[in-house]
């Protein structure tokens, strides 16, 4: 039997052993697109193992602590410091033990797309999830490393169940709990990853809406970052209430126009 391509795709599609007898049999076939098909299929087993791998390479440090008897195990990471405008968004996620999520990273290493769907299923599968914002204004008064912490504690604050172990990207925080604070833990940690993720689809919807308000600056896709399209929209149409004063050139430019 001389199966068609849209069929060999089909079978394709739930195959995982390389010693599928169908593999086999396909390797035979003198057809061109065939053999695309199955070297396209070799490539995407390799990123599946692959992604397996750094999953569960992620989960280290979450292993860690449950083996010392922790449970409620939170990872907290939070999603805009460097903008000029917008908050500073943190996100702190519980997930169970025997999560699993292969391909979960960085959030600002996957796509829009992949963000979205790996959003949705942390948000069906965790334990907790806890969310916390600082607005421009706060950020201008205390710093933006001060309300980073500041945002961080609250998303703490937020969980239910509570935590028993704190893992941080990056920022030591003061807490009831046990932590430990890694650099570039979005990619070390499968809790924080997490956490990264939800933090970014957040601020990005919020972005989203505020883009509606002020299109000129173009937030639905630079995040209030400084973009050339952001800094002219800035020259041309001055600063909005969701700006950041304290942060350069908009410092620079707020001076510029006193001085007009």
């Amino acid at each position: 039997m001389k199966w068609t391509i849209k069929e060999i795709k089909e079978k394709l599609s739930i195959i995982t052993e390389p010693n599928d007898v169908f593999i086999e049999q396909l390797k035979n076939d003198e057809r061109k697109g065939v053999q695309n098909l199955v070297k396209r299929w070799y490539r995407e087993q390799e990123q599946r193992v692959l992604k397996h791998k750094k999953f569960i390479q992620m989960t280290d440090y979450e292993q860690k602590y449950q083996k010392e008897g922790y449970e409620n195990i939170a990872g907290i990471d939070e999603v805009g410091r460097g903008p000029l405008a917008g908050p500073v968004i943190a996100a702190a996620v519980i997930l169970p033990i025997g999560f699993y999520l292969p391909g979960l990273d960085d959030s600002k290493k996957l796509s829009e797309k992949k963000r979205e769907e790996f959003y949705a299923e942390i948000c069906d599968k965790a334990i907790a999830i806890g969310i916390g914002s600082v607005e421009n204004n706060e950020i201008d008064r205390i710093n933006i490393y001060e309300a980073t912490k500041k945002a961080m504690l609250s998303a703490v604050l937020q969980l239910k169940p509570q935590p028993d172990f704190l893992l941080i990207d990056a920022v030591p925080l003061e807490t009831p709990y046990p932590s430990e604070s890694i650099i570039k833990g979005d990619g070390l940690s499968v809790s924080i990853a997490a956490a990264s993720i939800v933090a970014k689809v957040i601020r990005d919807r919020l972005l989203k809406d505020y883009d509606l308000e002020y299109p000129e600056y173009g937030f639905a896709h630079n995040a209030g970052y400084g973009t050339k399209e952001h800094l002219d929209a800035i020259e041309s149409c001055g600063i909005t209430p969701i700006h950041r004063k304290s942060f350069s050139p908009i410092k620079e430019y707020l001076v510029k126009k006193q001085k007009v």
